[in-house]
């Protein structure tokens, strides 16, 4: 693999902050404000390795860009942003809101408690009616945070698990009907995800996944197909492409280092397998970004 001189996209625990974690709780609580003033209201390209951040828009004006996604904010909103997304944020000056920040472990901790995926996955919840439910909510959690009363550990895990279901519920809400059955299959799909994750850039075959998980690949395909509207290959270029995309726009790795990191056989076959998914070579896809 040749050598990169790469400036990947920042990894921070916090934004502008590359130090060890600022705190002993596997939370970090603060408002939006109080952060996003010091960078004139911006928040720019960044990923978190090892945090979940939930941010809640409870007044003001926002621009939320979640990797691809952007949504623009103008009421009540959670913003759910997963570890290594690529995120930039915009704000009004008369932005309200808070920033909660989960360590990995408390997010793997609530994902196995609720068997649901909420917090690994990028969304945009609107508040609507319910917001004095969730202002009361933070308020607990903030008011917590910032205290010492006994058994403040366990109150803030009971908060923020209350949070958790609000989520879940609010995901599931958003699902076919007949998608709560489906709890095996979407077992499945994760663990193929995480897999995916690991292992993306070894372009192992659809057979090779299939086999790790205990199903046949015909069952794979046809429950990525039905979970994410995708094909199992699908979604193996899809993650490609996406680490293609930010390694073009937040790198200075030439296209040749960019198809090496991503394990492709020959420059060309990336550039191909690029212009095929998107209908511009990788220059000019870096170019117009």
């Amino acid at each position: 693999m040749s050598k990169t001189a790469a400036m990947p996209v920042p990894v921070f625990k916090l934004y502008g902050e590359t130090s060890a974690w600022p705190t002993p709780d596997l939370i970090h609580c603060e408002s939006i404000p109080e952060r996003s003033k010091l960078h004139s209201w911006e928040i720019k390209p960044h990923r978190h390795s090892d945090l979940v951040q939930l941010l809640y828009v409870q007044a003001g004006r926002a621009t939320l860009k979640v990797e691809e996604v952007v949504n623009h904010i103008d009421s009540p909103s959670l913003q759910v942003v997963p570890a290594l997304s690529v995120h930039t944020f915009k704000f009004s000056e008369d932005i309200q809101g808070h920033v909660l920040s989960l360590a990995q472990p408390l997010v793997e901790q609530l994902g196995a408690e609720l068997n649901s995926p909420v917090l690994t996955t990028a969304a945009c919840y609107t508040i609507g009616s319910t917001h004095p439910y969730l202002d009361t909510l933070f308020s607990a959690i903030t008011q917590e945070y910032s205290q010492q009363h006994s058994h403040r550990d366990s109150m803030l895990h009971a908060l923020i698990t209350a949070l958790s279901i609000w989520l879940s519920r609010r995901n599931l809400e958003r699902l076919p009907s007949d998608a709560v059955q489906l709890d095996r299959g979407r077992e499945h799909l994760q663990a193929f995800t995480r897999a995916l994750e690991l292992r993306f850039r070894e372009h192992l075959p659809i057979e090779q996944y299939a086999a790790m998980l205990g199903i046949s690949t015909a069952h794979l395909n046809a429950l990525c197909r039905r979970l994410s509207g995708q094909s199992a290959l699908q979604m193996v270029n899809q993650r490609l492409l996406l680490e293609a995309k930010r390694d073009l726009v937040y790198t200075t790795m030439t296209v040749n280092q960019v198809s090496d990191s991503l394990g492709f056989s020959e420059p060309a076959y990336f550039s191909r397998f690029f212009k095929r998914s998107t209908g511009q070579s990788p220059t000019q896809f870096r170019i117009q970004r």
